[in-house]
């Protein structure tokens, strides 16, 4: 019981410092909407709105500094959001792409206990050397540079402690925030407030397993065990576990580096276009990419190997899906708006909010850009950053690999103009697309997919019957249920009951003005001034409860 009795206290403290947050950044009018003006601390009501130095913040660059001030969990979820353009604008995906795990590093003594606890030997048992100071410092956890003892030289990722703990606390709060925001706020149920918390999980929970990540690393060595051109690194997997990951470390220049490659005399243009065809054979062939292609997790190793680091963020694709994108290629270069539309209702993105006519003239504008064009003459990610920013506007829904694609395809499309300033990615994409689409009209797989056809309208037809006679025996017991949802009366019944309140406490002032005038006029003792004490109290406290009503009708604007 008191453990439960502090948790609530914990949580309603963390509330407490969100709203105080969005107060402080000008945020107020989302606090007012969802009616938490009562949960803000009396130091924010006199502290007020923070001071701006220098030119106003915008709104995406106040939003990126709540993120900031809450903590690392929130940072992580700004980072999320960064990549789904379809859900926030995009100058605020823009905005929270720069927010960085800037945290400090803990403690080596914690390094040793935890890698004692998670792989059973102290860390000198291991490790023939092993740096205390981290080569970087994140919010899940940070990395070591070591030494195994058989001389080879690794990285050591360890989990931050307590993380979980965090982590499931502030997701919690993010669930009941994104309810009570999707009730009273309308926007936050068209942006699936609720649905990218859902996300956010488990995307961080995949993150704190670092087994998850070993073995992302190891399925794309798998992949591209015979390209020449690729490294990835290895994974030790007797030295892994939920908690600690240890991988190979690469020595090289960081792509970016455009100084010391052409040192080493190294071909931007061939780094740009093996790093390009290494992402598009991820897409085509694989159905399993890395989402997050920067500089920073590409290296140039000295013998002019790519290799690639950081496989905590990646991308699947099913068949399905591959064979989809292929068509709105297809359908994108012909200006088919109807075919294209089919392909998002098979995507289910056509939700109850999307006004279809509205969106088919939107479709039509853009596809109109591109009608008639080759692969060659399009530019893929300028393409799909303009057609998330409609479906966006018309409150589709994204799968969230195809946003993570989006995200890879810009990300691999500034790796090679940075190399290239005239590179075009999208070029390299034909003989792949080509090649997809050749095996889909292969008559082995026309016929295997009609044959799956066949196979899924017969199993519905069979169901059929099945399903008639659960619905009729239901309607036949009575357990039938019609359920209807409204819209826009909570609003109604909300005003109702503030009015209700006002008139209420109006009757009460009401009720104290009449009673001290009557007091007043028995003449009761004691006196003060010659005028009875208890009159001149309910005079008082009267006068300070309409006063104080009087500021909430000017404040809230409703007269």
């Amino acid at each position: 019981m008191p453990f439960r009795i502090l948790r609530r206290y914990k949580m309603v403290k963390r509330y407490g410092k969100i709203i105080d947050t969005l107060i402080k950044y000008e945020f107020g009018n989302i606090v007012d909407q969802m009616k938490l003006r009562p949960f803000e601390s009396i130091r924010s009501k006199f502290k007020g709105y923070c001071e701006l130095n220098g030119a106003p913040l915008t709104g995406p660059e106040r939003a990126r500094q709540v993120l900031e001030e809450l903590g690392p969990t929130y940072v992580k979820l700004g980072q999320i959001l960064s990549v789904r353009q379809d859900l926030i604008p995009i100058e605020y995906a823009n905005e929270f792409a720069k927010l960085q795990d800037a945290v400090s590093p803990f403690e080596f003594e914690y390094v040793k206990k935890l890698i004692r606890q998670e792989l059973g030997k102290n860390i000198d048992e291991i490790f023939s050397e092993f740096n205390p100071m981290p080569l970087a410092a994140a919010s899940i956890g940070q990395v070591h540079r070591a030494k195994l003892h058989d001389g080879t030289d690794v990285v050591v990722k360890v989990q931050r402690p307590g993380i979980k703990k965090v982590v499931e606390a502030d997701i919690d709060i993010m669930y009941s925030i994104a309810e009570f925001a999707e009730e009273h706020i309308h926007d936050a149920k068209l942006y699936r407030s609720t649905d990218v918390v859902d996300e956010f999980s488990r995307s961080i929970h995949a993150e704190m397993d670092y087994t998850q990540e070993a073995r992302n690393a190891d399925r794309f060595s798998t992949n591209f065990k015979d390209d020449p051109h690729i490294y990835i690194p290895i994974v030790y997997w007797d030295f892994c576990s939920e908690r600690v990951l240890t991988l190979e470390y690469i020595e090289g220049t960081k792509s970016n580096d455009f100084e010391r490659i052409e040192e080493l005399g190294f071909d931007r243009n061939e780094i740009a276009t093996c790093g390009a065809k290494a992402f598009m054979k991820q897409i085509f062939e694989d159905g399993f990419f890395h989402a997050d292609m920067h500089p920073g997790n590409i290296i140039i190793m000295d013998d002019g190997k790519i290799a690639l680091i950081d496989f905590g963020m990646v991308g699947h694709l099913s068949d399905d899906t591959r064979n989809a994108l292929i068509d709105g290629l297809i359908a994108t270069s012909k200006g088919e708006t109807d075919v294209f539309i089919e392909i998002l209702r098979d995507f289910d993105a056509i939700t109850e909010y999307v006004d279809v006519p509205e969106l088919k003239i939107d479709l039509e504008y853009l596809l109109d850009k591109y009608y008639g064009r080759s692969l060659k003459q399009l530019d893929a990610s300028t393409m799909m950053v303009e057609m998330i920013g409609v479906l966006r506007k018309h409150q589709a829904k994204v799968p969230t690999s195809v946003a993570l694609l989006s995200k890879g395809v810009v990300t691999i499309s500034g790796f090679g103009a940075m190399m290239v300033p005239d590179f075009n990615a999208t070029i390299l994409a034909e003989p792949y697309a080509k090649k997809m689409m050749a095996n889909r009209m292969r008559p082995k797989s026309v016929v295997s997919g009609a044959f799956k056809d066949v196979w899924n309208f017969a199993r519905m037809m069979h169901k059929v019957p099945t399903q008639v006679t659960h619905i009729l025996d239901s309607a036949e017991k009575g357990y039938l249920n019609i359920k209807f949802e409204h819209s826009g009366l909570d609003r109604i019944v909300s005003e109702f009951d503030a009015a209700s309140n006002r008139l209420s406490f109006s009757l009460i002032i009401a009720a104290l003005i009449v009673g001290s005038s009557l007091i007043i006029q028995t003449g009761m003792e004691p006196h003060v001034w010659g005028v009875p004490l208890l009159g001149v109290l309910g005079f008082s406290i009267a006068g300070f409860f309409g006063m104080g009503l009087v500021i909430y009708i000017l404040r809230t604007g409703r007269i």
